[in-house]
């Protein structure tokens, strides 16, 4: 026998000191039967990702999808809030039940179980990476179509542990027109192709303006880069999203679910269509 180098995956030989690629990804709960489930993820912060996350999931619903949200955003949660969702998450004494919203959408966040919801989360990576584990085993989803994860910005604890423990049926990359952000989703990019997750395509959030007076279409940040970083990474943009009043509006009263837009369309007909 050659001497052995400790690279497995190079040698053909059997021995006691063999390892094997190792599959930490863990089951949902056993009365949780979701179809398929798509995280949400930016290389920054401030691009808009739960409010896309949220506008997906009520799409999905208008599509007579039974649709759901993960909010793995463990320390800045904001989900509830877009849902207008103030009541605290009930138990069946082992269990978590979700709240649904008012069009049945099933949602599970940190700020369900807090006490008050401006309460801070203070604590360390791996506790919130646990706490997201457990959102995904011990909350009862029962039957969902479609799971929108809405995962923390940056490549960090939370994205890695869901990653590694959900199976992931692709990620979506949420960006702004501004040059910077370019560098930023290449990050996203990479860290999905190093975890072998595939990536469904980019959302551009704020990607322009249009003038309620003329009508006149402006972008603010500069002529957008999405397709060109849609090409770079051999992905594709689903959707440009626009600034709108409207929404934020909506948003800040806790009523996301009766903001009407075409926008999001050839999004959701990519995403549900498969």
């Amino acid at each position: 026998m050659s001497e052995c180098t400790h690279d497995c995956s190079n040698c053909s030989q059997s021995c006691s000191s063999r390892t094997e690629p190792q599959d930490f990804h863990v089951d949902p709960h056993p009365m949780s039967h979701i179809k398929k489930v798509i995280g949400i993820v930016s290389g920054k912060g401030g691009v808009g990702k739960s409010l896309v996350t949220s506008m997906l999931a009520v799409e999905a619903s208008r599509r007579n999808l039974s649709a759901a949200i993960l909010d793995a955003d463990i320390t800045g949660p904001s989900i509830p809030k877009a849902f207008g969702i103030k009541q605290r998450a009930t138990s069946t004494g082992e269990d978590i039940l979700p709240v649904i919203s008012k069009t049945g959408i099933k949602m599970m966040s940190v700020n369900l179980l807090l006490e008050n919801e401006t309460q801070p989360v203070v604590w360390r990576g791996p506790v919130i990476a646990g706490v997201v584990k457990q959102f995904w085993q011990e909350v009862i989803w029962d039957d969902v179509d479609y799971m929108f994860v809405d995962m923390p910005p940056g490549t960090g604890d939370v994205p890695l542990t869901v990653f590694q423990s959900i199976r992931l049926d692709g990620i979506i990359i949420v960006t702004s027109p501004q040059e910077l952000v370019g560098m930023i989703v290449a990050k996203a990019v990479n860290m999905a192709k190093l975890m072998n997750i595939p990536i469904l395509g980019i959302i551009e959030n704020m990607s322009y303006f249009v003038c309620p007076n003329c009508g006149e279409k402006h972008e603010i940040f500069g002529p957008s880069r999405a397709d060109e970083i849609a090409k770079e990474y051999g992905t594709e943009v689903l959707a440009k999203l626009p600034f709108d009043r409207e929404l934020s509006k909506l948003c800040d009263s806790g009523l996301i679910e009766l903001y009407e837009t075409r926008a999001m369309e050839p999004a959701a007909d990519r995403i549900f269509d498969d």
